[in-house]
């Protein structure tokens, strides 16, 4: 696969700010992009990964991912600016894309869902990276999920999935919320007129991990929450299983099954 996940960010280049550190109420104190720090370069390298995934998610991505990424004003030819994104979806669902520079822990990042804050990779992977990266980068981050943050459904369910992972009492129940994370905001798909689409960031972002999920190899089945939260996956090879959603009211009702069956409230 050529883009990792971003439920921990690993260490990575600070060029563009500081590391991310744990403050008194729990989330991190977040970077602030420096937009001029970007080289041409950076703006071309983006230039090249948009024009590639686009002119395939045109045609298999999800409808609802091509309205989000044109209503939050991603641009083809540079790199999105944090402000002028976050002043756009702040009217719509009141999420930020807020920038992060090193590890983040797995909960600090659930927090900081549950207050409707997505952490972003600053950086941009180089030109000799451009298929694979095995952390994130801006084009992951904001390219790759951010869109979805303009959608009402989508956003109040990345919230409430925030909140209850970020207060997950054991091992177990992390696992089945990394699952539920994985093979839905990061390798979901959605059936949308009779045809199934792209809308997990990490088939959004890749062209061949989305190839293959949309291909004869990957075993496509409809979206069960236990069949989900049972299923282990490998973060470092092609997905041989996926789960298709009608809809995204259906993440959201898992979550809500989540809390039901774990007694808490979200």
């Amino acid at each position: 696969m050529s883009d990792s996940h971003s439920a921990a960010h690993p260490d990575q280049d600070e060029s563009m700010g500081g590391a991310a550190v744990d403050i008194g109420n729990g989330l991190p104190e977040f970077l602030t992009q420096d937009y001029e720090k970007y080289t041409q370069e950076d703006h071309d390298t983006w230039k090249m990964l948009y024009s590639r995934r686009m002119d395939s998610l045109k045609d298999n991505g999800s409808e609802i991912y091509l309205s989000g990424a044109r209503l939050i004003g991603l641009e083809p030819n540079k790199l999105p600016n944090l402000k002028d994104v976050n002043a756009r979806l702040a009217a719509r669902t009141g999420w930020a894309a807020v920038g992060v520079g090193g590890f983040m822990p797995p909960v600090v990042f659930f927090r900081c869902l549950a207050a409707r804050r997505f952490p972003t990779t600053l950086t941009i992977r180089p030109r000799a990276k451009l298929d694979y990266l095995p952390e994130p980068d801006i084009f992951h981050d904001v390219f790759g999920h951010v869109p979805l943050h303009a959608d009402p459904v989508f956003a109040d369910f990345l919230q409430h999935f925030g909140a209850l992972a970020a207060v997950s009492p054991g091992e177990k129940e992390t696992e089945e919320m990394a699952r539920l994370f994985w093979f839905t905001v990061e390798f979901g798909l959605i059936k949308e007129a009779g045809r199934t689409k792209v809308y997990g960031s990490g088939l959004i972002s890749s062209h061949g991990d989305a190839a293959n999920a949309l291909g004869p190899n990957c075993d496509r089945r409809p979206f069960d929450l236990d069949a989900v939260i049972a299923q282990p996956y490998e973060i470092d090879r092609m997905q041989d299983v996926l789960f298709v959603v009608d809809s995204f009211e259906q993440l959201f009702a898992a979550v809500e099954t989540i809390a039901a069956r774990r007694r808490v409230s979200v």
